[in-house]
C-alpha cells in the first residue's frame, strides 16, 4: 500500500471555484480520497486576481515522478500556460507531500520547498490532517503562527 499523499490546487483565471472542483475530481482515478474546504487568498509574489485554492489527500497508484507527470497533464488538460513565473493561471497542480518521501531532483522536489510558507497550503493541508508531519520539518501546525499575516479566507459551500 502506498503512503498517503497531498496535491495543492489553486486557479486564479475564470471561474476559479469551478476549476477548483473539478480538479478535485480529476484526481480520484489517481488514488484522491478527498478535498478540503475551498480558500481563497491573494496572490504571493505575483499581481492578478485572487486565488481560490484547495488541498487534495490521495492514496496515489503512482510512484512520485509518475505522479508529478500526471498533475502537469491535467493542468495542460485545463489550459494551463507558463508564460513567466508565477503568472495567473487557470489551474496549479502541486505535489506538496508523499508520504515521508524526500526527493531533490530538477523537476520534483518532495517535500515541496515553500508548503510550511504559505498560509494557503498550510490551513486546506491541516484541515485534512491537523497532526501531519513532514520529513525535515516536523509537525506542520508548528509552523502555521508565522503565516498569521496572510490573508486566506475559507469559502463558505
Amino acid at each position: 500500500m502506498r503512503p498517503l499523499a497531498y496535491v495543492g490546487i489553486g486557479a486564479n483565471l475564470g471561474d476559479a471555484r469551478a476549476t477548483v472542483r473539478a480538479a478535485c475530481e480529476r484526481l480520484r482515478p489517481l488514488g484522491a480520497l478527498r478535498c478540503s474546504s475551498l480558500y481563497r487568498s491573494a496572490p504571493v509574489d505575483a499581481g492578478g486576481p485572487d486565488f481560490v485554492n484547495a488541498v487534495v489527500e490521495l492514496q496515489p497508484t503512482l510512484d512520485p515522478a509518475a505522479l508529478l507527470a500526471a498533475l502537469q497533464a491535467i493542468e495542460a488538460d485545463f489550459g494551463r500556460e507558463r508564460p513567466f513565473r508565477h503568472a495567473p493561471r487557470t489551474l496549479d497542480l502541486d505535489l506538496l507531500l508523499y508520504g515521508d518521501e524526500v526527493v531533490g531532483t530538477p523537476s520534483l522536489t518532495l517535500p515541496h520547498p515553500r508548503l510550511h510558507q504559505r498560509a494557503f497550503v498550510l490551513q486546506p493541508l491541516l484541515e485534512l490532517a491537523p497532526a501531519l508531519q513532514a520529513p525535515g520539518l516536523g509537525a506542520l501546525s508548528a509552523w502555521l503562527p508565522a503565516t498569521a499575516g496572510q490573508g486566506i479566507e475559507r469559502l463558505a459551500g
